[in-house]
């Protein structure tokens, strides 16, 4: 999608939004699902919601992002949950962070960013030093549009098909990498999305089956719940 049509259904957003809803979603704390397909197309981030819902913060938060869609029906406990988001079916950490993301965050500011990113670099033939300086690039941006930026990195789900050398490669580096860009005031912290993950819980050898999509939530919620706290406590 290209980055006119994302900034129109922003602003058709905006406008369509009563002046009650722009007030009430301007004071909640933003969150940003930020990734390719397995974000898009996936229902980890209903069931995170419903975890959200469930700890009694579904009124003081929000998702952001250019999407508002639910692509795969998810039926999560929680009905009305917010389907905002900014998952980009296709496409490579290496090109949002190079074209997208500052716009993006420009649009639909955040508080909290989590991204899981690399699989359609790896299968474009990109290097794990390639990812990695992308990954760099996106801190930079996030934190340059919020100098408190709390950011989640999931290590990437395995691939049911072809070799996983690649995923592996680029989940061995991200540990050490995010240790050395944390910081106090805009801390990095790691969901392992990977260990565990089993192959059978891909529905076409890529994306997650339900049963995958309900492990992602089990290991993206408990810190996406750390930060919300800390965030709503003044931290």
């Amino acid at each position: 999608m290209q980055l006119s049509n994302l900034l129109t259904i922003a602003l058709a957003g905006l406008a369509s939004a009563s002046p009650v809803e722009l007030v009430e979603r301007q004071q909640k704390l933003r969150i940003m699902p930020l990734g390719d397909s397995i974000t898009e197309i996936a229902c980890w981030r209903a069931f995170v919601w419903d975890q959200i819902a469930a700890a009694g913060f579904a009124n003081q938060v929000q998702y952001v992002g250019s999407q508002n869609s639910n692509p795969q029906g998810c039926r999560p406990t929680t009905t009305n949950w917010d389907q905002r988001h900014e998952g980009h079916s296709g496409w490579l950490a290496i090109d949002i962070a190079n074209n997208y993301l500052a716009n993006w965050l420009r649009s639909t500011p955040a508080d909290i960013v989590q991204f899981m990113l690399g699989t359609n670099d790896v299968f474009r033939g990109r290097s794990t030093n390639d990812i990695i300086a992308a990954y760099t690039k996106m801190v930079q941006i996030m934190r340059a549009a919020n100098p408190k930026m709390k950011i989640i990195v999931d290590l990437v789900i395995p691939l049911g098909v072809g070799s996983n050398s690649a995923i592996q490669a680029l989940n061995a580096r991200i540990p050490a990498w995010a240790a050395g860009l944390n910081t106090t005031e805009s801390p990095i912290v790691i969901a392992d999305c990977n260990t565990g993950y089993k192959t059978s819980d891909l529905r076409d050898g890529v994306h997650p089956s339900i049963a995958g999509d309900q492990f992602l939530a089990t290991k993206i919620g408990p810190p996406l719940l750390n930060y919300i706290r800390e965030s709503l406590a003044g931290n």
